[in-house]
């Protein structure tokens, strides 16, 4: 048989197959990308939840995927047939051996269905406290407030105690001010309840709490609590402990300094 033969024979054939098969690939992934986009831009219109959305998204993504690739198998002539009966063989294999992805992806269709939370939430679960990104087939992402990208498995949050703190419509600040034993907390509650009044994006309803939470070896020591939306939290926060120290300061408050040696003497 001559090169000419064996070109029209074997080589010509055989190469305009994967020549097809790279065309209806890149042809297949265009498809599928531009119909996920499509069902995006169709469920963001009828206001379909951002978590169940970036969840139907990724199931559909890998199921239309392994239907592009069963076709392109199909299409070189590959036993479809055989290659589906061995995925599911490897499906039981690799279920047996990695059990685990099937628990955390139950675990995904859990946290999607029962929504302990959901995108933008800012939230405590896992282990990991931030912003909610996505929440994946088997995965969570969660931004950190230092701006760290962290991957959560489903099932671990899922099996853990999980804190949403943008559920609820107000959080509470809490901090303490320590008193020196010369100073009146009475005068000092009055003083602090006054200059919270003044700082931005505190709720009037509740009021913010100050009262004695308890008396240190240095004076009493009062719980300053006030309360916010989630998103003022840390500006509630930093501008309360300014409060506290700009008010004492002005106030003339002694230092808050222990007293051991005067108890010890009085006993």
């Amino acid at each position: 048989m001559n090169i000419d033969a064996i070109l029209q024979t074997y080589v010509i054939p055989i190469g305009l197959k994967i020549l097809g098969a790279i065309v209806l690939w890149i042809v297949g992934r265009w498809l599928i990308k531009f119909g996920l986009g499509l069902l995006n831009r169709i469920f963001k219109r009828s206001s379909v939840d951002a978590t169940l959305l970036s969840y139907i998204k990724g199931t559909l993504g890998v199921l239309l995927n392994i239907v592009l690739i069963v076709a392109i198998l199909g299409y070189l002539g590959i036993e479809t047939t055989s290659f589906a009966a061995l995925l599911a063989a490897g499906g039981i294999a690799i279920g047996a051996a990695w059990g685990g992805l099937l628990a955390h992806f139950a675990a995904g269709v859990f946290l999607v269905l029962f929504s302990p939370f959901r995108v933008g939430d800012y939230v405590s679960a896992g282990g990991v406290e931030g912003t909610v990104a996505e929440i994946g087939l088997f995965v969570t992402t969660i931004n950190t407030p230092d701006n760290i990208k962290t991957i959560v498995a489903n099932n671990t949050i899922f099996s853990d105690t999980i804190k949403n703190f943008s559920a609820n419509p107000y959080r509470r600040v809490e901090l303490v001010a320590q008193l020196d034993h010369s100073v009146d907390p009475e005068d000092a509650i009055n003083r602090l309840k006054q200059g919270l009044a003044q700082i931005a994006n505190i709720s009037e309803s509740p009021t913010p709490d100050v009262e004695i939470l308890e008396f240190s070896p240095m004076g009493p020591v009062l719980a300053v609590r006030p309360y916010c939306e989630n998103q003022y939290y840390w500006q509630v926060y930093f501008d309360t402990n300014r409060l506290i120290r700009r008010t004492f300061g002005e106030a003339g408050y002694p230092a808050p300094q222990q007293h051991y040696a005067m108890l010890n003497r009085a006993q």
